[in-house]
């Protein structure tokens, strides 16, 4: 029994000592490449690897947005072309914010009334406060005093009384709403920018029977009225086209006098009279350059940092306003 059983593992022993040696032939054999080789519909080319890289090329392929946009000057009111500039993209070119331009135009809502309305309480109103007849024996209804909000002319109940209806607007929401509502002009082609010293012209022959006093108050007033709309239609600026609102440095006489008589094709401000609601009304903006750069100068308070801290660099200003063609 015992001789079966050392016998069968030896035979055991021998079986396995032959099988790790076929192993061992087996991964000694290599299997040839050609039989494997891929179809041309599969193969695919290897891309080209490259080991370095140029920083100077990488930096040429960025996408950098522009930080200018061109600018016409014109001059009034034959609107001919003077010269190009460049202003900044944080000036005239800013994307359209609605919710600021309306938080803009409620704040100056808010601010401009005056909240004066008032009404009299029953004891403010005039009069004796004894009461009007005794409370019984008469027979009717029993009252009080005179100033009763029951009886007419008397007081009056949750009346209004003079109010502040202001709001209050950070100051850097308001001067970004400034320069939106110019680009959004500006955009579309509504922003006209003249030379310094927009004036409306008169003809000669005008201007010496004025000076003769040969013409009466209501003659002028006429001329400049018919003159004004002459000058804005042949523009295409005028009741057609959405009228029109011209932006001075300084008042100028006779362009604030002639739209004064023409309120249906446009108006003159002076820049320190106008608001946010002012750059959106009409159909188009006449901005004198020294007026455009004044406004942009006083608002753009979310563009200059106030804050000086110790060896750091400090932001620079968006630059506008330079010539480029002239």
């Amino acid at each position: 029994m015992a001789s079966k059983s050392i016998r069968s593992l030896s035979e055991a022993l021998r079986r396995l000592s032959l099988s790790s040696q076929t192993c061992r032939e087996a991964a000694s054999h290599r299997i040839p490449t050609s039989i494997f080789t891929r179809s041309m519909a599969t193969e695919a080319p290897l891309p080209n690897i490259t080991t370095s890289v140029d920083a100077s090329s990488v930096a040429d392929s960025f996408w950098r947005p522009a930080t200018t946009v061109p600018l016409t000057i014109f001059n009034f009111p034959s609107f001919e072309p003077q010269r190009l500039e460049s202003w900044s993209t944080k000036h005239l070119h800013l994307p359209l914010r609605r919710d600021i331009l309306h938080l803009a135009v409620i704040y100056e809502g808010d601010n401009t009334r005056q909240g004066t309305a008032s009404t009299k309480t029953r004891w403010e109103v005039a009069g004796s406060h004894r009461k009007m007849r005794p409370q019984k024996g008469t027979g009717r209804a029993r009252v009080g005093t005179r100033q009763s909000p029951v009886q007419r002319g008397g007081g009056k109940v949750f009346g209004p009384r003079p109010r502040d209806f202001g709001t209050r607007i950070t100051r850097k929401v308001y001067d970004l709403a400034w320069r939106t509502a110019l680009s959004y002009r500006y955009r579309r082609g509504e922003l006209l920018v003249c030379a310094d010293g927009v004036e409306l012209p008169f003809p000669q022959e005008f201007a010496a029977l004025v000076a003769s006093g040969e013409l009466s108050d209501e003659l002028q007033k006429s001329f400049k009225a018919k003159w004004a709309r002459q000058v804005l239609d042949a523009n295409n600026w005028g009741r057609r086209a959405g009228r029109s609102t011209f932006i001075t440095a300084t008042p100028r006489e006779n362009l604030f006098e002639a739209l004064a008589e023409v309120p249906n094709y446009g108006r003159a401000l002076d820049v320190a009279d106008v608001d946010v609601k002012d750059l959106l009304e009409t159909g188009r903006l006449v901005v004198e350059r020294e007026a455009l750069m004044e406004m942009i100068e006083s608002h753009q308070s979310d563009l200059v940092s106030r804050v000086f801290v110790a060896n750091a660099a400090v932001p620079k200003t968006p630059r506008s306003g330079e010539v480029l063609v002239e």
